[in-house]
């Protein structure tokens, strides 16, 4: 049988997520994955940074390619994000992408604390701040002077040179701006974990495909690496279930009501945008979320079916990151989701 490809004609990519976890557990996990077959390894940021689990899992493996998934761009001076990549690239021999997203700012405003500022004109001051310092911090630095990041870099004495002299950006994005963006100046883009497969395919695929056209630039100039939702579960009622905080948690988010909106889920949104404003409860915010929206968003049931419901998503994607859900599970159950998850990536590669 030949081999599965994915949208550029390659062979098909897998990713994973590796969290902050204890220590010999988190160099065992990575070392499975490199066993398993993964492509790479993402850690993501939620609060803290996500440079320090992916630093333990490249000293642990010789082929896994670690990646932020994301690293949220504004809540970090852009030279200390470019130092961290740089640390982990080193780290790893030459195995580190930096993936870097906006994020919404009632998370970096409300909590991360960062004054208010327009996410894409504050990306592109990042990504082209980052390049600038990787490039050229081993050699002494022209000033940088963007929109929101200034340095002089007058004091600062050449480091030592990096591993690579281009280290590489892939942007995240929930919806058609950012995704140009990313399409124009990043070496990939990563496609939110909440994209359905109608999104993905339907909507975002001729985003891209413009987007290139616009800026002259290739298919195979850029990696397109999408994380959908799954449960893999024997029960597939309670993989639904299990599904359902996930997807809550996000229609929770102001800032991402129009995207559901689009979907045809405006009120039940607006519904669990209520329940936030009464406190963060799992359960209260489930309620508002039936069967039908938990699987527009999430592949859930048996693995056979899973396979077969994100089986389109290779029509846009180079690389997939299977994502188990998180929100209000307890961390085992998370865990046999993540197993099942590996269990597929290990079939797909057999």
């Amino acid at each position: 049988m030949s081999k599965l490809t994915n949208a550029t004609g390659s062979d098909r990519q897998y990713w994973g997520v590796i969290p902050v976890m204890p220590g010999q557990q988190l160099l065992e996990t990575a070392k499975q994955m490199e066993d398993l077959g993964y492509t790479g390894a993402f850690s993501y940021q939620v609060f803290g940074p996500p440079f320090i689990p992916l630093a333990v899992a490249a000293a642990a493996t010789s082929r896994l390619q670690v990646a932020s998934g994301i690293a949220i761009a504004g809540t970090r001076s852009p030279f200390e994000t470019a130092m961290a990549a740089m640390d982990v690239d080193r780290i790893s021999g030459g195995r580190f992408i930096l993936g870097l997203g906006s994020s919404a700012p009632t998370w970096t405003r409300d909590i991360f604390g960062t004054p208010d500022y327009k996410p894409i004109t504050q990306m592109r001051d990042t990504v082209g701040a980052v390049r600038h310092i990787v490039a050229g911090a081993h050699q002494g630095l022209e000033p940088y002077d963007g929109t929101y990041y200034k340095a002089s870099f007058r004091e600062l004495k050449p480091t030592d040179p990096p591993v690579r002299t281009h280290i590489p950006i892939w942007i995240a994005a929930l919806r058609e701006k950012l995704l140009r963006v990313g399409v124009e100046i990043g070496d990939g883009v990563i496609g939110h974990p909440m994209w359905s497969v109608d999104w993905a395919v339907d909507q975002m695929g001729p985003v891209i495909a413009d987007a290139l056209s616009q800026c002259g630039r290739k298919r195979d100039d850029i990696e397109v690496s999408i994380w959908p939702w799954m449960a893999i579960n024997e029960d597939r009622g309670q993989a639904i279930e299990d599904a359902r905080g996930t997807v809550a948690f996000y229609a929770s988010v102001s800032a991402y009501e129009s995207f559901f909106a689009a979907h045809g889920y405006a009120k039940e949104a607006r519904a669990c945008q209520g329940e936030i404003e009464q406190g963060v409860d799992v359960e209260a915010l489930k309620q508002h979320v039936p069967d039908e929206m938990v699987e527009t968003f999430a592949a859930c049931g048996p693995m056979d079916e899973v396979a077969e419901k994100v089986e389109r998503y290779w029509q846009v994607a180079d690389s997939i990151c299977p994502t188990p859900p998180i929100w209000g599970l307890p961390q085992d159950k998370v865990m046999a989701y993540a197993e099942a998850l590996a269990g597929y990536v290990h079939l797909q590669n057999t």
